[in-house]
């Protein structure tokens, strides 16, 4: 198990890490996402050793990880330029870590060998770096990681050169690895889909700490604030205030639910659970349709409800003109209390 307790980290005036605390379980696909300034690299860099932090404690399996170097830490990292060496071939960049590591020529070869077939690169061992594609150049620089038989892999987003079709099919065959390997994947990233897709936990970290940890399903479904509930899937807040059981929203323009918590100060509807109501129906809400974006599957609304909000809806048929008036409901479990 790694532990991370108060992490802190500057640059200057910047404040990379705030206090910082997780715990990442062994044999889990773990996953950092925020956006850029979030904190997410540095602390990538810190559980690998290329940055101390300026205080707090790093734990693996209870043993003080922060006095130990990078090479003898049983972390491997996969940078996300790949770094790999263009003066030698793929078997010799794979090769590079066990030579360091005095790892005789004989098992050098088999284990060059294996992860060769792990990650599909059979019969490519003498080309060099600028005679692959971006995909091979990525299963080349994981393949040298998981010769050496971490037992955490750090990811620096591992498909960011990737294109759209290739970054789905590899990020599909790096959860297959993972399983096939039982080392921890610790990945940075950027994409909330990919992050969702791939991950047993996600952490989304807001300014150097974790804003909320949690299975992706979890984290998606249930935001704990309202930074997480926009960052991650882009969904509604609503400000308001709960009245006598009710959740009022004066940017809405009316009631948007009831039975909340107290405390409630605002509330988070995801696009995907908000419809248009019929003729017949009583809206819970009504607001002007502003713009229709149409995505192959479905349409995206943007409707201006009477307090002046934006509410981004996600709409199965052809809607109205814009300009029209539009009503919008929900279902109660789709309404998310938000705290902070």
């Amino acid at each position: 198990m790694l532990i991370a307790t108060a992490l802190e980290k500057r640059f200057g005036a910047v404040r990379a890490l705030a206090g910082l605390d997780l715990t990442i379980n062994a044999g889990e696909f773990f996953a950092l996402l925020g956006g850029s300034g979030s904190g997410k690299s540095t602390l990538l860099r810190v559980l690998a050793g290329f940055e101390a932090p300026d205080a707090g404690a790093l734990t693996l399996d209870g043993q003080d990880l922060l006095p130990v170097p990078p090479w003898a830490r049983p972390i491997n990292m996969m940078f996300q330029s790949y770094a790999l060496f263009p003066h030698m071939n793929v078997a010799e960049n794979i090769a590079y870590g066990l030579k360091r590591a005095g790892v005789a020529g004989e098992e050098r070869r088999s284990r060059i060998g294996a992860v060769l077939d792990l990650v599909g690169l059979q019969g490519l061992e003498a080309r060099k770096p600028q005679q692959l594609s971006g995909g091979q150049k990525q299963r080349v620089a994981l393949a040298r990681s998981l010769v050496m038989r971490p037992r955490w892999l750090l990811l620096d987003e591992p498909m960011a050169a990737l294109d759209a079709g290739l970054r789905e099919r590899t990020g599909l065959e790096l959860r297959a690895l993972q399983r096939k390997t039982g080392a921890a994947f610790i990945m940075v990233t950027h994409d909330q889909q990919e992050a969702l897709a791939l991950a047993d936990r996600i952490a989304v970290l807001e300014a150097g700490r974790v804003a909320q940890i949690g299975p992706p399903q979890e984290v998606y479904a249930r935001p704990a604030t309202r930074f997480v509930a926009r960052f991650l899937g882009a969904a509604n807040v609503l400000e308001g205030r709960m009245q006598d059981d009710a959740f009022e929203s004066a940017e809405a323009g009316g009631v948007i639910a009831s039975g909340l918590p107290t405390d409630t100060i605002a509330i988070a509807l995801r696009a995907e659970q908000i419809r248009l109501t019929g003729a017949d129906e009583a809206p819970c809400i009504t607001g002007i349709l502003e713009d229709a974006a149409f995505r192959g599957d479905d349409w995206l609304l943007i409707i201006r409800l009477q307090g002046g909000a934006s509410l981004r809806v996600v709409h199965n048929a052809p809607p109205p003109a814009p300009g029209s008036i539009v009503g919008v409901a929900w279902g109660a479990a789709s309404v998310v209390p938000l705290f902070a």
